[in-house]
C-alpha cells in the first residue's frame, strides 16, 4: 500500500532505555492513516511524556488518579477550513508505564511504544472499545496494524460482563492503559 504524506510530530520529554527509534513511531502512526484512508497531510502528535505529566491528564480529563500508557486527545475538526490539512489530535505516552508493561509481558520497550501508537491513533479516528462490536472493530485493525509492522503483540479482548474492567485495559494491569480523551 502506497502512503500518502502524512505529519508526525515527535515530542520526547522522557528518554527510554533503550532508545525507541523515532522513524518507528512515525511508521506506525502512518501505517493506521494509510489503511483508515485518512487525508493527505493529516496530522497528529506523539508525546513521549513521563507517569506524573500522564497521571495528572489522566486525572483531570478522565477522573482516574493513575498513569496509564497512552492518553488520546482528538482535535476538534468542526471549523476546520476546507482543503486545509487536518490535526487529528495528540497521543501522550507514559514512557515509565511503558516500559513496566513490557517487562511485565515480555516485550520490547519499542514494540509496546508501536502497539500505543498504533491504538491511540485508532482512537483518534474514531475508534473505541467501549462496547463488544467497538472492540472487535478496532482490535481487528490493530492486529493488522500490529503484524504489518512486525509487532508479536497479541492483544486480549476483555468481558464487557466484568465490572472490574471498566478502566483497565485488555492484558493490562491495575495501571490501566489506553484511555481516550474527550
Amino acid at each position: 500500500m502506497s502512503e500518502p504524506p502524512y505529519q508526525v510530530n515527535l515530542v520526547i520529554q522522557y528518554e527510554s532505555d533503550p532508545a525507541i527509534r523515532p522513524q518507528r513511531i512515525e511508521e506506525a502512526a502512518c501505517w493506521v492513516l494509510a489503511h483508515e484512508g485518512a487525508a493527505p497531510g493529516a496530522e497528529l502528535s506523539v508525546v513521549l511524556s513521563d507517569d506524573e505529566t500522564v497521571r495528572e491528564l489522566n486525572l483531570r480529563y478522565r477522573g482516574i488518579d493513575r498513569p496509564t500508557d497512552v492518553l488520546s486527545f482528538a482535535a476538534d475538526r468542526s471549523d476546520a477550513p476546507e482543503g486545509e490539512p487536518v490535526y487529528l489530535g495528540d497521543l501522550i505516552l507514559s514512557l515509565p508505564t511503558i516500559e513496566r508493561q513490557a517487562r511485565d509481558e515480555q516485550h520490547t520497550v519499542e514494540d509496546e511504544v508501536l502497539l500505543a501508537v498504533v491504538h491511540g491513533t485508532l482512537h483518534l479516528l474514531g475508534y473505541d472499545h467501549d462496547t463488544a462490536d467497538g472492540q472487535e472493530a478496532m482490535w481487528a485493525v490493530q492486529a493488522k496494524a500490529l503484524a504489518a509492522l512486525n509487532v508479536a503483540i497479541d492483544v486480549p479482548r476483555f468481558s464487557f460482563d466484568d465490572p472490574s474492567s471498566d478502566d483497565v485495559s485488555p492484558g493490562r494491569d491495575q495501571d490501566g492503559g489506553m484511555g481516550e480523551c474527550a
